[in-house]
């Protein structure tokens, strides 16, 4: 808790007037005021809201990341009122946490300029770049003077805030361009607003998925981008916070990915919806699993002639995974690059398995010097045996990694080749790939040198 928060609290708790306490918080930031609602009573909030109004409510609620308890101690006029004073994104946002019967009963209250705002972002797919944008932003007409454009945005500035951008449109509504405020502002009155407008800035259009266009958006670090509809009118725009939260966003839900999950899980969701999300990797992996317990099955002669041999089994594994799994994380970082090249492609997965010999061949050395010394001190055979039985850890070692390398390159690459998320070559599938990968060269090694060649026996 901040110590702007400490003081909000006081402040709240103490015995103001509406009128002194709505005084007071006027200096305090919206997000410190919502952070501070956890910490009242539903009395003290009953208090809030009437001392502050559902105009400055709904500047504080955009901040509130679980708004339904706050909403169910208002009336359901209270709550049309807030969600009509609100950005139609973060309006959209704390609708989507009422059931639905709630929804269309404030949905029916709304005025008619919030109630089309708000249909519009609702009728977009979630994952569809038009489900995020706002509604409040500056647009003006391109044949404009420059003291006319400047009356017509002190005229918006009143209902939209969004001002740092002023969006430009040609005669037949079209985007045309964009212009900086501060352009705006130190422009002579005798320069022609033509020449003030950008007419090369970026945009995406509305049915956009987010996941396709978010490098984009990222890219051009702009305070604001359109989001227009297919005739090129502006329905919108994407802000730096939506942004922000976009990427955040993608990052849960690729993190998710990485676990073996569909999406990034809800505090709130239901039992039965986290079974559904992680089951179908479960029973995937159980078959792969099934498929390494055969695998291993195949070589019980070797654990049965050299059962030393199994005791280095886990050693093999963990690295194998440890190693498939970092080359993972750095391949879906890179094809976030839509541009990548064949040539590129190749030279990762050259690099990748380059690194997977060379950090093999170093931690096979260390295995080889410290498992012979510890088979021999401590498991008491001989020292050619020792050094026999590391040396093939050794080598399995840099076998494992180099193929758990590839792997984990590989296989995200052929995922995104058929049009599947690379996210989706989670951690746990190449985990228990490079088990079976690592398995066969190990023991198959053991068995080829040790048993067959050199006919050892433990």
């Amino acid at each position: 808790m901040t110590k702007y928060v400490e003081e909000l609290i006081r402040i709240i708790r103490s015995n103001h007037s509406k009128e002194e306490l709505a005084d007071r918080l006027s200096d305090y930031h919206d997000n410190d005021i919502a952070e501070s609602l956890e910490s009242l009573t539903e009395q003290e909030r009953k208090k809030l809201y009437a001392a502050l109004g559902m105009e400055r409510m709904a500047e504080i609620f955009a901040y509130v990341d679980d708004a339904e308890p706050y909403l169910k101690e208002l009336s359901l006029e209270s709550v049309a009122r807030l969600v009509s004073e609100m950005d139609s994104d973060d309006a959209v946002d704390m609708l989507e946490e009422l059931d639905e019967e709630e929804k269309s009963k404030i949905l029916a209250m709304l005025d008619e300029e919030a109630g089309e705002d708000v249909k519009l972002l609702l009728s977009y797919e979630d994952d569809e770049i038009g489900s995020l944008m706002t509604t409040n932003f500056i647009v003006i007409h391109k044949d404009l003077t420059v003291r006319q454009a400047m009356r017509e945005l002190v005229k918006q500035a009143g209902e939209n805030d969004n001002i740092s951008t002023i969006y430009v449109t040609d005669r037949e509504g079209k985007f045309y361009g964009a212009i900086e405020l501060q352009d705006l502002i130190i422009a002579r009155e005798y320069t022609e607003l033509d020449d003030l407008i950008s007419k090369s800035y970026p945009y995406v259009m509305d049915h956009e998925k987010i996941s396709d266009c978010i490098e984009k958006i990222k890219d051009y670090a702009e305070d604001s981008i359109p989001v227009l509809l297919e005739d090129h009118s502006i329905a919108g725009i994407i802000t730096a916070q939506d942004i922000i939260e976009v990427v955040d966003d993608e990052m849960g839900d690729d993190y998710a990915k990485l676990a073996g999950l569909t999406a990034e899980e809800d505090l709130h969701e239901t039992t039965k919806e986290s079974m559904k999300k992680r089951l179908p990797w479960l029973i995937i992996l159980l078959f792969l699993g099934m498929a390494v317990s055969t695998v291993v099955g195949a070589f019980e002669t070797v654990v049965a002639v050299l059962p030393i041999a199994m005791c280095f089994q886990s050693l093999i594994l963990d690295m194998a995974g440890n190693v498939g799994t970092q080359s993972l994380a750095v391949t879906i970082r890179v094809l976030m690059d839509e541009n990548l090249t064949t040539k590129q492609k190749l030279l990762l997965i050259g690099k990748e398995c380059k690194i997977g010999f060379f950090n093999g061949a170093f931690l096979g050395i260390l295995a080889l010097v410290f498992l012979g010394l510890y088979i021999f001190l401590f498991k008491h055979y001989s020292i050619a045996f020792s050094f026999l039985i590391s040396g093939c850890v050794g080598v399995s070692l840099i076998g494992a990694m180099v193929v758990s390398s590839l792997i984990g390159t590989i296989v995200p690459m052929l995922f995104k080749k058929v049009g599947v998320d690379p996210a989706v070559a989670s951690g746990p599938l190449i985990t228990t790939i490079n088990d079976l990968v690592a398995i066969v060269v190990y023991y198959g090694l053991v068995m080829l040198i040790l048993i067959d060649m050199m006919h050892l026996a433990g």
